[in-house]
């Protein structure tokens, strides 16, 4: 079992599951940055800003009231230093003390990172025409 589940999500995607409802900047390959409130991330780090932001290369600035970018147009994504204390890191100190053991009394995954999982999969079972 690693540090966050057994769905093989790691670190980075957790991290930016628990940065969801914050303020983030994205940089994409075509050097816009991107400014707003992260509303949702997704497995592949597609990300669906709100209230964005939006800076071009030649410093041109427009709002816009969404924006969905593709994971792979993203060069990086700087998230809010508050996630530093995030609940993730408190389990992977436990994971590297106990060498992956989960907790006494725990068998299954839980608390957020089991959420996060469970709303994956939840997404991914819906198909596109159960909408």
């Amino acid at each position: 079992m690693s540090v966050v589940g057994n769905n093989r999500v790691g670190i980075p995607i957790v991290l930016l599951h628990d940065a969801e409802g914050a303020v983030v900047t994205v940089e994409t390959k075509n050097g816009e940055l991107i400014r707003g409130l992260l509303f949702e991330a997704e497995d592949q780090m597609n990300v669906y800003l709100k209230h964005a932001v939006i800076y071009g290369k030649e410093n041109k600035k427009r709002k816009v009231d969404q924006v969905y970018l593709r994971g792979s147009q993203i060069v990086f994504i700087i998230i809010p230093d508050m996630l530093r204390h995030a609940p993730m890191f408190q389990r992977i100190k436990h994971w590297r003390k106990f060498g992956g053991a989960p907790p006494e009394g725990v068998q299954a995954a839980v608390g957020q990172a089991a959420a996060i999982l469970r709303k994956a999969q939840e997404r991914r079972g819906a198909g596109f025409g159960d909408g």
